[in-house]
């Protein structure tokens, strides 16, 4: 069984209770939810912390997530608590800061590292915020029991890509419609929510709003407007 599996808290230091900021009339964590939705999934888990439930579960269930509780800081142990409750085969992690992710990218790594039996796979070169991490149920279970580091708990996914020699690697370059590294669509900041905002709205009016190559041209196109505004004042 395959799971998209969504990380989420309620504090954040740099953007206080970042999850339930609003992005046109819904909470940014449904937005989110409602992007990974369009990921060929078995099952959609939302793995929050347990002082975030209370608030989270009805966000979870409008969306169609499992809610799902876990430690806060070993994001690890609460990515293998979700593995063993639910039975999982392959994981696709996401993050709660990401209401853009490519979600075409992100069925298309899935199915080449489930083709190559990969333990880990996740493009290069996308936008900071667009991507997902597909991954080996098995291999996140070994992760858990060997790393140690407080980084490689919180991150999840580092001791697998920090040890080749231990997993398989699909770590690829992105096709060329979906590359874009010097574009930031994670929500992280006050810059990054406004930013966030006004690109929800611009895609809002199209049908394809959840593929890579419209994302990064609305992007685009804002940013080149912006520019512009700025320079005739």
């Amino acid at each position: 069984m395959t799971a998209v599996v969504l990380q989420a808290r309620l504090d954040s230091t740099r953007l206080p209770g970042k999850a339930l900021l609003p992005i046109d009339g819904k909470p940014l964590l449904s937005r989110v939810m409602e992007a990974l939705n369009n990921i060929p999934a078995d099952l959609r888990i939302l793995a929050c912390t347990e002082d975030s439930l209370s608030e989270f579960t009805p966000l979870a269930k409008e969306a169609g997530f499992h809610a799902f509780a876990g430690p806060k800081d070993d994001v690890l142990e609460r990515f293998c608590m979700v593995i063993s409750h639910f039975s999982l085969k392959r994981v696709i992690r996401a993050t709660g800061d990401n209401p853009f992710v490519f979600t075409d990218a992100a069925g298309a790594i899935n199915a080449e590292g489930s083709a190559i039996n990969a333990d880990y796979s996740g493009y290069a070169g996308l936008p900071y915020g667009a991507g997902v991490e597909s991954i080996c149920a098995d291999a996140l279970l070994r992760a858990g029991k060997e790393a140690s580091s407080p980084f490689d708990r919180e991150h999840v996914c580092p001791y697998l890509y920090a040890h080749p020699e231990l997993f398989n690697l699909h770590r690829p370059l992105a096709p060329l419609r979906w590359q874009g590294s010097n574009i930031r669509l994670t929500v992280d900041t006050e810059e990054d929510y406004e930013r966030a905002k006004e690109l929800y709205a611009a895609l809002k009016i199209k049908q394809l709003n959840r593929y890579g190559y419209v994302i990064i041209k609305t992007y685009n196109s804002l940013n080149n407007f912006n520019e512009i505004n700025r320079a005739r004042r």
